[in-house]
């Protein structure tokens, strides 16, 4: 019988090529530095003396640069799921947000030696004689750092998604689970990649604190290029100091180049609009990725995988509510308001006991005057970052051409740890006789100006190029634009960008109003000198009180601006 030709897609069975075999060399050589990283934090470890020595030798920075980006995207995994989780529960439940989203403020505001010094013991007696436990306390530390601003973007992102795109989810009957992967993680998804790369950049930052820990009287150290920096710091050694900032430099661009930027351009098909830009991100890692025929071959095992998956979730997670959890009877909400009261407080109550019988109330009003200074630093520092990064974050967000050339520049300088090049500032502060008091508001700026940029860019790349393409055609120009198209637009965005800037600044102001080089150190007058100060001494009624008085300043200020900020755009700024 004759045999009827087959298609040419039948007749073209996926097979392996070229690209297919460098993505699994890839994946394998991948693989394997994990396996090493684990393998190297399994040893012996027995505190406080056993900590492992750090060589300035710049051979072993590979070594290093490897532990330190291994637990910074172990961090960024951790703080992807928290947000998913922690963002969709406040953002779908009335209730739980009363709780969830004052709490994210405190969490926010605890710095990240706060939570070293409370964590720092446990996860070592969690894993006796063995350097995991200090592996896992870095890598807590950095979650720390990365995860609030990615949570926040997420739930702002949530409370913003166009109604007509609930309607239609409402209309066609989707689950829970559906109207999350089809619906709001689309929607959200451009946000919240902009602030996971912010968090990652921000991340190092805290990276040297979190390798080189000096809590409560007690000095750990793990391996790894923060704590190489540190090592240099403390030997005055310039040459090692310039080797790690080489070292850093070729992380930043790796990392950038193998996973945020095919991220960018991956995400490019989130865009909500009915007309193409023409113009898209590109990446060489992206196309080499579509081009392999892996996908075809596993999608036999996938594609059921998935499915089967899919539908699991929707039976658990059931269906879409009718209606808020809020519209429930009015007496069990009164009392889960009291007793929601109750609980905070007693705890304020407990905290303001506890102070006032162990550092008495000169104490309190003195931490209030220095939390008034650092208070200062980071309102300048807001109201500057906001006039030059917002319109440049515009730019790039409106140009992916301009996106492309000045994106590898922006996420380097996002993610260069400015902590790093605090050696050189204190130098340059004490040779040109610069107060700490201001110079300290630039070092803070190094860490913090960057969550506004980011944002900035994320919320103009969610504006639909038809409304840009509206704004051209009635010829919207200058203050114009920006009162009718760009203000509007990216407010949302700006908000979160500042609400995460704000926090951002009150934790770094920690390791920038105390800068050293050698025997140096220059201590500026505020509250982070002031916890940092109690931190290394040990001094537990300290630490609380510093961290409790900056918690207070940074959820006060929340709910006083941020907070309505964020109902304006959820009523006014909303597509």
């Amino acid at each position: 019988m004759k045999q009827l030709p087959q298609p040419e897609s039948l007749r073209q069975s996926p097979s392996f090529g070229l690209a297919d075999g460098v993505v699994i060399l890839g994946v394998l050589a991948l693989l394997a530095l994990i396996a090493h990283v684990g393998s190297e934090a399994m040893v012996s470890f027995v505190p406080p003396n056993d900590s492992p020595r750090i060589s300035l030798d710049p051979h072993n920075l590979p070594e290093y640069a490897l532990r330190s980006t291994t637990r910074m995207f172990i961090a960024l995994a951790a703080s992807m799921a928290f947000t998913l989780v922690y963002g969709s529960i406040a953002a779908h439940n009335k209730r739980a947000e009363r709780v969830l989203v004052p709490l994210l403020d405190i969490l926010q505001s605890v710095p990240v030696l706060g939570f070293l010094s409370i964590t720092v013991t446990g996860f070592i007696a969690l894993f006796p004689g063995s350097l995991l436990g200090l592996e896992a306390a870095s890598i807590f530390a950095i979650f720390t750092s990365q995860v609030w601003n990615m949570t926040f973007s997420f739930y702002q992102s949530l409370r913003t998604v166009p109604k007509e795109l609930l309607e239609a989810a409402s209309l066609y009957r989707l689950s829970r689970w559906q109207r999350f992967t089809k619906i709001e993680a689309p929607s959200a998804a451009i946000p919240l990649l902009w602030n996971a790369m912010m968090s990652f950049g921000g991340g190092w930052f805290f990276v040297a604190a979190s390798e080189a820990i000096s809590v409560l009287n007690q000095d750990y150290t793990l391996p790894g290029i923060g704590s190489y920096v540190a090592a240099a710091v403390a030997a005055q050694d310039l040459w090692a100091l310039g080797w790690a900032i080489i070292a850093m430099t070729v992380i930043i661009v790796l990392v950038d180049q193998l996973f945020w930027r095919p991220l960018v351009a991956w995400s490019d098909k989130f865009r909500m609009e009915q007309s193409s830009t023409g113009d898209v991100p590109q990446s060489w890692l992206f196309d080499l990725l579509k081009t392999t025929r892996l996908s075809k071959l596993l999608a036999p095992v996938t594609t059921p995988a998935i499915d089967t998956f899919d539908r699991l979730m929707s039976s658990l997670l059931g269906p879409v509510s009718q209606g808020p959890t809020a519209r429930q009877s009015g007496r069990p909400d009164r009392l889960f308001n009291l007793g929601l009261l109750v609980i905070v407080g007693s705890l304020l109550a407990w905290l303001v006991h506890f102070v006032l019988n162990t550092v008495g109330l000169a104490e309190v009003i003195t931490a209030f005057r220095l939390g008034l200074y650092t208070l200062f630093r980071v309102t300048i520092l807001l109201i500057v970052a906001t006039v030059i990064w917002t319109p440049i974050g515009v730019a790039i967000g409106f140009n992916p051409k301009l996106a492309r050339l000045l994106q590898p520049f922006v996420q380097f300088m996002a993610s260069f740890p400015a902590n790093f090049i605090f050696p050189f500032a204190t130098l340059f502060f004490v040779y040109s006789h610069i107060n700490i008091n201001w110079g300290s508001i630039l070092l803070m700026a190094l860490g913090s100006q960057w969550y506004i940029l980011f944002n900035s860019i994320a919320g103009a790349q969610t504006i639909p190029s038809d409304l840009r393409e509206m704004a051209d055609d009635i010829g919207l120009k200058g203050i114009q634009r920006w009162k009718k198209l760009i203000i509007p637009g990216i407010f949302s965005a700006w908000v979160t960008g500042g609400v995460t800037a704000s926090g951002g600044a009150w934790n770094a102001s920690i390791v920038s109003e105390v800068v050293s080089w050698g025997a140096t150190t220059l201590t500026a007058a505020g509250l982070g000198a002031y916890i940092a100060e109690a931190t290394s001494h040990g001094d537990w009624p300290r630490i609380a009180l510093g961290i409790g008085m900056m918690s207070l300043f940074v959820v006060g200020i929340n709910r006083v601006l941020w907070r309505r900020l964020y109902s304006l755009a959820e009523r006014q700024y909303q597509l």
